[in-house]
């Protein structure tokens, strides 16, 4: 049984807040990233090490979603975002009060573990509180976060670095996630019935889905194109390109407003012309960009840099609204868990270890490429992705 939608003025507060807290928890999950070129000076880290740091936040993610339905079948999917927020502030205070890289690494997996809680619950919460008509709407509203943090991350950075050193950053980015996880709790609505947890039963039944599989290694290509290539890029463009730090920062920030635009647009396209259009779009796209992306000379990587993200931002609600659809409603958190489990772990963790490795070589540009040539294999599975509605549960 699921939660009515709520009505119109407490469903855009609730997408408001949950964006918010959206906003910081992806900005806690790719700060590292601006920050990387003064982490890598001060802990004496080569670029392996580096992104190293990013795998160690997606295994904590992704253990995050594998016990995200534990979480919420016990606290309710309200209770369990205020968990996230809250735990997510205060162990990115812990790191920044840290000078020991054991514990800084021990305090990223738990980062990655208490931020990985909140999707599952945010988005059974939004998809239970309007009605199917609007998810895709809904969830790219949602999705303005990532894009907000990836213009945001860098551009705090380099304002926040003129006055406090970088544990400092993490330190504010900390406070603010707690602030906004107290707010929610609180003012929030929505979210009031619990989770399912997994059992052996529900996880074969959802392996059992070949659209289950399908979505996961999409997921995984989508998180990669976005996340891990973000992660690394600034690294990218200071280490084998010949940015200065401040510039390469300031260029990854811009180089995500354009996206704004397709981010709000981004509901409507998948509402309008079908998740699996879009996807396959998206897919096309992505795999082209990245490969221009390693491949162009000069400074023509900037203008590779404002096209490569552009679209993106579209395969996420396109993506949430069929894992939302292959499974009955009570099951929706698991079968995002799961799907964002695996995919994490793919797209967020190795491939910027991947680049990380490749970048020790020299050849940063060569690991685009060879991303860019698996994006585009990715389109050879949409035909096998078969999705009906279930209505029971």
């Amino acid at each position: 049984m699921t939660d009515a939608p709520l009505a119109g003025k407490s469903q855009l507060f609730l997408l408001m807040l949950l964006t918010g807290i959206f906003l910081v928890n992806f900005l806690s999950r790719i700060v590292l990233a601006p920050l990387m070129p003064v982490i890598e000076q001060e802990l004496h880290l080569d670029h392996a090490g580096a992104g190293g740091l990013f795998l160690l936040i997606a295994i904590g993610y992704s253990a995050g979603l594998l016990g995200s339905g534990f979480v919420s079948s016990r606290l309710t999917h309200r209770r369990t975002i205020v968990l996230a927020a809250v735990a997510c502030g205060c162990v990115f205070l812990l790191i920044a009060a840290s000078h020991n890289l054991w514990i800084i690494r021990l305090g990223l997996i738990l980062l990655g573990a208490s931020t990985g809680i909140y999707l599952p619950s945010a988005i059974t919460t939004i998809t239970d509180s309007f009605r199917p008509i609007h998810w895709g709407k809904a969830i790219s509203v949602h999705e303005l976060a990532p894009t907000l943090a990836y213009i945001s991350a860098p551009l705090l950075v380099e304002s926040f670095l003129v006055f406090v050193p970088w544990r400092g950053v993490l330190a504010l980015i900390g406070l603010a996630s707690v602030i906004l996880g107290l707010t929610f709790l609180r003012f929030g609505s929505g979210g009031e019935r619990t989770g399912e947890a997994p059992s052996p039963g529900n996880v074969r039944l959802l392996f059992g889905k070949p659209a289950f599989w399908i979505m996961t290694v999409l997921f995984g290509l989508a998180i990669g194109s976005s996340i891990g290539i973000y992660s690394m890029m600034p690294l990218y463009l200071v280490a084998e390109r010949g940015f200065e730090r401040g510039m390469a920062n300031t260029l990854v920030g811009l180089s995500r407003i354009p996206v704004i635009a397709m981010a709000l647009a981004a509901g409507w396209i998948s509402d309008r012309f079908g998740p699996k259009p879009t996807i396959a779009a998206v897919i096309l796209f992505n795999g082209l960009t990245t490969i221009l992306l390693g491949i162009l000379p000069g400074r023509w990587v900037i203008l590779m840099m404002f096209i490569q993200p552009m679209l993106t931002i579209c395969f996420f609600p396109a993506g949430f609204t069929i894992l939302s659809r292959i499974v009955p409603p009570g099951a929706r958190n698991l079968s995002v868990s799961l799907t964002i489990f695996i995919a994490y772990l793919i797209g967020g963790g190795f491939l910027p270890t991947l680049l990380g490795v490749f970048g020790d070589k020299g050849a940063f540009g060569a690991a685009f490429t060879l991303i860019g040539i698996l994006m585009l294999l990715g389109i050879f599975l949409l035909p096998r992705l078969i999705v009906t509605d279930e209505k029971s549960g």
